[in-house]
């Protein structure tokens, strides 16, 4: 049996990336899921709940692609660089990911910036929990960890992405080098 409720999250997520969720409609996501409009109507209030769904889901996938970089024998800064990595390659082949990026850079549109933020927080929120359980096995120094969260993310972002603008891109391991010696290296007790 079709679940039409998982069908039109599929539609609706083909559309957003397709066309962004300013141009989406929900005419378009009616049509890519084979459904009349008042059935998506029976699941989802509006366009903005609908883009919510979608984007919890893929704060989900990012998680688990963080958790699963994770190895209890490496040290942290190995992790944190692995988890790190992982999630920026994630978003980079994430082609809603990737539209989602665009469009909140290009148009503002306030329900993308909130899934930005969204995304964001989720990156942070476990940076945070592995700053603090380095903290807690001695492995770094006592830090604010909201704030070393953020610079370790924005600092990440600006490597993979920023960078490229401009620049030849940067390996996996200079990227590794970069954050050891500027990050990690003043976190170490």
């Amino acid at each position: 049996m079709v679940d039409r409720r998982q069908n039109i999250l599929e539609a609706a997520a083909k559309s957003f990336t397709l066309f962004g969720y300013k141009a989406t409609t929900m005419d378009q996501v009616a049509k890519i899921a084979n459904v009349g409009k008042g059935t998506i109507y029976t699941f989802f209030e509006n366009k903005e709940e609908l883009f919510k769904e979608i984007v919890s889901d893929l704060v989900q996938q990012i998680k688990h692609v963080a958790v699963e970089a994770i190895r209890q024998e490496r040290p942290f800064h190995e992790n944190l660089h692995a988890a790190l990595y992982g999630v920026l390659d994630f978003r980079k082949s994430h082609k809603l990911a990737i539209k989602i990026s665009q469009e909140g850079r290009e148009m503002n549109t306030p329900a993308v910036k909130e899934a930005s933020n969204m995304l964001e927080t989720a990156v942070m929120s476990f940076i945070r929990q592995e700053l603090e359980k380095a903290i807690e096995k001695g492995e770094i120094k006592k830090c604010n960890t909201e704030i070393t969260s953020y610079v370790m993310l924005k600092m990440y972002v600006s490597l993979v992405f920023d960078w490229e603008m401009e620049h030849k891109p940067l390996s996996k391991e200079e990227i590794a080098d970069i954050f050891e010696n500027t990050l990690i290296t003043g976190l170490r007790k």
